[in-house]
């Protein structure tokens, strides 16, 4: 039997930093308004040279190089974005041409916050079933592009960044054991951005927060029932990263400790898609998954999307931390990989 594991993590954010305090300067509200009604302290805000793309490519140079996997082994590429650079081409293309993939196909997948995890599913399922065996699944946003900076309910909200994960198949139990994804259309008017590039994100945030922590809940009951797994045996539970009254009310709705719970959202915001596996890496490099844990992923956004997966972690603990050196497995080094993705952007724009 085939099984799809975790083999390698990375992220990427922009150098920017916007503080709430920043954000009091131009919009009328405070960083205790913005702390105590979401949980948020700052966020990474990409700059005109930093694009959704180049993010991407710098989060999947750390998750290969993590994973030891050279990018001509990987089969598919999957980029989760509601920020894609261009309609067309696929930012996933951008990726698997700026880190020489030759052998993967790639292409980007809608799904807003739960963008990544519908993503993940796709390809763990894809690798389960024997059609491929590497893949390269990446939740990547620029939500500063579409955010209105005047609206003060949206834009303190919001920031950008990059996750990627590496999946490779083994006949070793454990990895994705099981994924649940769930849409209702209906409910697209809460949280919506339209085609019309010069409009901007549009949020009813009482919809959307009843909708998250009612949906937080049942997902999460549900990835657990079927992998067989009860409240007590979870370690970890890594949530999306939209607001922090919505992780502890349904920490609460589950009966699951707070400090299971991996939250950082009060140094990134929500970046969307990027959000679970910002926060997976993160957790990684705090020590928080060991061998044999049992972890839990939830999203839910736009849409309405939601989904959750039940994940048997059996990765020994490594440091994480961006590469200097020369990245022999890849076939050539970081910056030789970042100088090519600049690249291919610049030739894109040039037309």
């Amino acid at each position: 039997m085939r099984y799809a594991h975790i083999v390698g993590w990375g992220k990427s954010v922009p150098e920017k930093i916007v503080t709430n305090d920043d954000l009091a300067r131009t919009v009328n509200t405070s960083d205790e308004w913005i702390r105590t009604m979401t949980g948020i302290r700052q966020r990474h805000i990409a700059s005109d040279k930093e694009t959704t793309a180049s993010l991407s490519t710098a989060a999947a140079i750390d998750a290969l190089d993590m994973a030891g996997v050279p990018a001509a082994q990987l089969d598919l590429i999957i980029v989760s974005t509601v920020t894609p650079d261009y309609m067309f081409p696929s930012t996933a293309a951008l990726v698997q041409d700026a880190l020489g993939a030759d052998n993967a196909g790639a292409y980007d997948l809608s799904a807003a916050c739960a963008g990544f995890l519908y993503a993940l599913s796709q390809a763990a399922d894809s690798i389960r079933a024997g059609t491929i065996h590497t893949a390269l699944v990446i939740g990547a946003e620029r939500l500063s592009s579409i955010v209105d900076w005047k609206d003060r309910n949206t834009c303190v909200l919001f920031g950008d960044g990059a996750g990627a994960v590496v999946l490779k198949a083994s006949t070793q139990p454990g990895g994705v054991l099981t994924t649940l994804l769930r849409a209702d259309g209906s409910g697209g008017p809460a949280l919506y951005k339209r085609q019309n590039a010069a409009e901007t994100l549009q949020m009813n945030g009482r919809e959307v927060f009843r909708f998250a922590t009612r949906v937080m809940d049942k997902s999460v009951r549900e990835v657990m029932r079927r992998a067989g797994w009860t409240n007590d045996q979870v370690d970890v539970v890594v949530p999306h990263q939209a607001n922090i009254r919505i992780i502890d009310t349904a920490a609460k709705a589950l009966g699951i400790p707070m400090e299971k719970f991996f939250v950082n959202i009060d140094r990134y915001g929500n970046t969307s898609a990027a959000s679970i596996p910002i926060a997976l890496c993160e957790a990684v490099t705090a020590g928080k998954l060991k061998p044999d844990d049992k972890l839990v992923l939830v999203g839910f956004g736009g849409g309405l999307t939601w989904a959750a997966a039940a994940v048997q972690w059996l990765v020994p603990p490594k440091p994480v931390k961006r590469s200097q050196r020369v990245l022999s497995r890849l076939g050539y080094g970081a910056a030789a990989i970042r100088s090519r993705a600049r690249r291919v952007l610049r030739r894109l724009e040039d037309g």
